[in-house]
């Protein structure tokens, strides 16, 4: 038995060490590192266990973390084992992160039943990490029952979130925005459930108007196929004192089991595989190109924009060009 089999093994059985261990490996750039990676995802797919995947937004103070403990909690609740996965964001100069999500969620990180693990984004857009897909393999190899992913939180963008989810869900706070917000393109359109939090005491009202609001706006939204009747749906909710959760987890499960029957579920992940085939396909592409002689030539036409002897645009042209002349 190899290295690799040995941790698939242990990951399968549930040993949390194993779990952790296996994350940290696919979020590695080594080159032997990618190639244990690759052969450990393939091991663990082929186990066949699935979960429910739960992709979370929101802008940054709208209370993701607060929500993902006393969603969490709750789930954990009801005999469930539950799984986040917290994106933070990384420092743009020095590449660093605070790695903070799991120190909010102290409560959630004492569960026997769950699992918080918090990762760097690494600059990558939209809102999740390279590898948050693998590690979202591995949980549900380990036995997870839900798997929540928490972006980073950067606005309307984060679209690529909703392409490692089952469900994609909007949290907003009380009067972030009218019905021209809601009708607003991007991440929007690809929310399954809006959560509109801190829906207690004084914002209470702020929050029911909200909810109208966002609601008034989703129903001038093109309707998706993939959405039974009802959704999307805005819900309120309060993460401090515990209010909507049941009629969030009853909403989730009526369109899960919805999209189930209907064969939508199934089509939403060959779909998402076929987008993370592209995506990687693209990422080692762009590698290659920022290797040897053209990061060389790159370097040299760079120097030459900086001193405004050629227009971006033309500098690219000719990078571009004679890349195809080398082949």
């Amino acid at each position: 038995m190899t290295k690799v089999q040995e941790l698939a093994g242990k990951i399968i059985n549930g040993d949390r060490r194993a779990l952790s261990r296996a994350i940290t490996l696919v979020e590695s750039s080594r080159k032997d590192h990618r190639e244990e990676a690759l052969e450990l995802i393939a091991l663990l797919t082929a186990s066949g266990k699935r979960a429910t995947r739960l992709g979370l937004s929101g802008a940054p103070g709208v209370g993701k973390s607060t929500f993902i403990e006393s969603f969490g909690t709750y789930l954990t609740g009801q005999d469930l084992r539950v799984a986040v996965l917290a994106v933070d964001p990384s420092s743009v100069r020095t590449g660093g992160s605070i790695l903070g999500d799991k120190t909010r969620m102290d409560r959630l990180s004492r569960d026997p039943n769950a699992f918080i693990r918090p990762s760097p984004s690494q600059s990558h857009l939209g809102g999740v990490a390279r590898y948050t897909r693998d590690a979202v393999t591995i949980c549900e190899a380990a036995g997870f029952d839900v798997v929540m992913i928490e972006t980073v939180g950067v606005g309307q963008s984060e679209t690529i979130a909703a392409q490692i989810s089952d469900l994609f869900v909007l949290l907003l706070a009380p009067a972030g925005g009218d019905e021209l917000q809601g009708v607003k393109r991007g991440i929007m359109e690809m929310a399954d459930l809006i959560l509109v939090n801190k829906a207690d005491r004084d914002l209470r009202h702020a929050a029911m108007r909200t909810c109208a609001d966002f609601a008034g706006a989703l129903r001038l939204l093109r309707p998706r196929p993939q959405d039974c009747k009802g959704f999307p749906k805005v819900i309120a909710v309060s993460a401090v004192q515990k209010l909507g959760l049941s009629e969030t987890w009853k909403a989730m499960n009526e369109l899960l089991n919805w999209r189930k029957e209907e064969g939508y579920f199934d089509i939403n992940r060959a779909m998402q595989a076929r987008f993370w085939f592209e995506e990687d396909v693209k990422q080692g592409l762009l590698a290659r190109l920022y290797q040897n002689t053209v990061r060389q030539m790159i370097s040299d036409f760079a120097g030459d924009v900086e001193k405004g002897k050629l227009l971006p645009s033309q500098a690219a042209r000719e990078v571009i060009s004679r890349i195809q002349d080398q082949k």
